[in-house]
């Protein structure tokens, strides 16, 4: 029933008690059939406000510039685009087996996120509504796999504290993620930001000078790219339903 519907009128007090009710249950019921869960775009607004106002201003600032200098890099130029062919590659989850894309898009369109670790808060958002999404997405019969620069001890953590059922792989060195053009080195400000904070290259192993991109691609099951989303903002993310869209809008036969 819509909001602006009527009810059917009754004669006498109590059938226009009883219609009133029925309306009022009937307009409950469909604000909560209305009410979506949370869009991750909101979540991570909402949590970006929150930090802004706990944050210290010269950090802020920091990060702010740091943004910037990602954008100015080139990053968004190199990285690869819809259309483009998805190079292959194999990577450990985090129980060190292997896993290769060629074997993943053998079964379906592959969902390919990356995070910059489970240090971040926006990435464990992002990851946490991709993870609410996996019936969704299996039944598109769509893969879903992240990738981050962390090593295999780390990436288990960030599976678990997150609950992901789905696989989480570590692209130690960044090997991947500059195949993909999505690397890009830490901006000298938000490096300095992190000094003292934040080990990187303790966390990831090798010399911590390099983040990928908040990127997530759609690949089909030639290996084509069908969806991209790329934001210099790290706070920025894919929002599931439209990766989930892009999924359902790829042929059955390749």
């Amino acid at each position: 029933m819509k909001r602006d519907a009527k009810p059917m009128p009754l004669a006498g007090p109590l059938s226009r008690g009883l219609a009133a009710a029925l309306l009022a249950l009937a307009t409950g019921a469909t604000a909560l059939a209305q009410q979506p869960e949370a869009p991750v775009r909101k979540e991570l607004e909402e949590f970006r406000e929150k930090a802004a106002k706990s944050a210290p201003a010269d950090r802020l600032r920091a990060y702010e510039q740091g943004i910037e200098d990602v954008r100015k890099s080139g990053v968004l130029d190199r990285a690869l685009k819809v259309g483009d062919r998805a190079p292959d590659f194999e990577l450990p989850d985090a129980n060190g087996k292997t896993v290769r894309l060629s074997d993943l898009r053998a079964k379906g369109p592959v969902v390919l996120t990356w995070y910059r670790g489970g240090w971040c808060p926006y990435c464990n958002i992002a990851l946490r509504g991709l993870q609410r999404r996996l019936p969704d997405f299996r039944s598109a019969g769509a893969t879903l796999v992240a990738i981050s620069p962390e090593l295999p001890d780390n990436s288990m953590s960030t599976a678990e504290k997150g609950h992901l059922e789905f696989e989480v792989l570590s692209d130690r060195g960044g090997k991947v993620a500059r195949d993909y053009g999505v690397a890009y080195k830490i901006p000298g400000v938000v490096a300095e930001q992190f000094r003292g904070r934040l080990d990187l290259a303790k966390h990831n192993g090798g010399d911590g000078d390099e983040l990928p991109l908040g990127a997530t691609y759609v690949i089909d099951r030639g290996g084509i790219i069908r969806y991209a989303f790329l934001d210099a903002d790290y706070r920025k993310r894919a929002e599931p339903s439209d990766v989930l869209d892009a999924v359902r809008a790829i042929p059955a036969k390749p």
